[in-house]
């Protein structure tokens, strides 16, 4: 449980050098990619974490934990009804969803380099900007994991 909330932690910390130095210089939306790959990487290690939670408080059997990224999303969704729970599974789903498409790329090399997918018939971007506010929201889910599970 804390394994896994320290692998977030360090995963967060790259994040962190993606959004204000990679992306600073480089400008790529290869580099957003990148930083949704670790984003999606810090968010399973949180799941890990509350679902062993879960586990330790009997609120769930350890055979009943599913094994797929998008089930184990939706159990967390579940078991946690806090606003703050809901609203960034819906972020990793968000994630994942624009990781598996192929987006396009604008403005590339300037500061407002922009990453465009359409998502569920609907467009979605992303730059610098919308990066640095997930990563934010990221943090805060973190911070209340570690105090959910050190109750």
């Amino acid at each position: 449980m804390k394994e896994s909330l320290h692998e977030a932690r360090d995963e967060l910390k790259r994040v962190d050098h993606q959004i204000y130095v990679s992306l600073k210089y480089t400008r790529t939306v290869d580099v957003i990619m990148n930083t949704i790959g670790r984003m999606i990487d810090a968010y399973t290690c949180l799941i890990d974490s509350l679902l062993k939670y879960a586990v330790e408080k009997n609120m769930r059997p350890e055979e009943h934990i599913p094994n797929t990224p998008l089930e184990r999303g939706n159990l967390v969704k579940q078991l946690f009804p806090d606003e703050i729970v809901q609203k960034n599974m819906d972020l990793y789903f968000l994630l994942r969803k624009i990781r598996k498409t192929s987006p396009r790329k604008e403005q590339e090399f300037r500061r407002h380099v922009t990453l465009r997918t359409m998502i569920d018939g609907k467009e979605v971007t992303m730059d610098i900007d919308i990066a640095t506010e997930y990563y934010n929201t990221i943090k805060e889910f973190c911070d209340w994991v570690e105090e959910k599970i050190n109750e």
